[in-house]
């Protein structure tokens, strides 16, 4: 990235926002959109918490300034597709809708400047957790509020001691066996849909774990999220994929004062 403007990528993959609650980094969002431009963006699921915002109202400035953004962003020609997740699965009602030029889809084909096509969509539905036992669902989530609310007190102390920003919480999750369990059946689940539909790959979000990787000859690309891992899936003009980093690629970026406060 250089101080002539923002890097510009094809098309650009984010999920797992959570506007509503108090773990969503939505001034390092911004920073990341304020950097970087794209033809098409798409927005795979839990862009806002409707489960956090039917239960506990909290709606900051930022987060408003977050899909004001997305709506310019489709008034100034760039593609905006919006595909709902479970935490936002009241937007599914508006199947094919478009609102404010931005297009609802359950999920989507997307085709990569490689000619690669791709099922876009946000996972929940292949989730067991979610789709038969939606009760545990609703307790898993407010664990997980209660490990993101310590993430993010460690994360301050981090920070004071000059030290920049970690995920305590995706480390652990991935470090418990139940866990990389539940994450290999749900890659497996999801590139097996694709195999199904006949496409080379699968783009999604939901687990929170961003990754691209191979899975029996299908490309597997998780675009990670907005509360830990502070992550975008981005495609090149050439058809390149790549796991965007922002809270690590912020501190190398000419330019890229915070604007923010991590601890929330």
């Amino acid at each position: 990235m250089t101080a002539a403007g923002p890097k510009h990528y094809r098309t650009i993959f984010l999920s797992d926002i959570h506007l509503g609650t108090k773990g969503c980094k939505a001034e390092l969002l911004l920073e990341f959109l304020d950097r970087h431009q794209c033809d098409q963006l798409f927005l795979v699921g839990d862009i806002v918490d409707g489960w956090r915002l039917t239960r506990n109202w909290y709606w900051p400035g930022t987060h408003n300034q977050v899909l004001q953004k997305f709506l310019a962003m489709a008034r100034d020609g760039t593609r905006v597709v919006y595909i709902p997740g479970n935490h936002d699965e009241i937007a599914r009602d508006y199947h094919r809708l478009t609102i404010g030029e931005v297009v609802i889809l359950r999920d989507a084909v997307f085709e990569c400047a490689d000619g690669r096509k791709f099922l876009v969509i946000h996972g929940d539905e292949f989730d067991g957790v979610v789709k038969y036992a939606k009760w545990l669902a609703y307790l898993g989530d407010a664990a997980y509020n209660f490990a993101l609310t310590v993430n993010n007190w460690y994360n301050l102390a981090r920070r004071r001691l000059g030290y920049p920003y970690w995920s305590l919480s995706a480390y652990l999750k991935l470090k418990v066996k139940n866990a990389v369990e539940y994450i290999d059946n749900f890659e497996a689940a999801l590139t097996e849909e694709a195999r199904r539909r006949g496409l080379d790959g699968v783009i999604c979000g939901h687990i929170h774990n961003a990754e691209i990787r191979d899975v029996g000859g299908i490309t597997y690309c998780n675009d990670g999220d907005w509360v830990e891992s502070c992550t975008a899936l981005v495609e090149d003009e050439a058809g390149q994929l790549a796991i965007l980093r922002w809270a690590e690629e912020r501190v190398r970026a000419p330019g890229a004062a915070p604007r923010l406060a991590l601890a929330s």
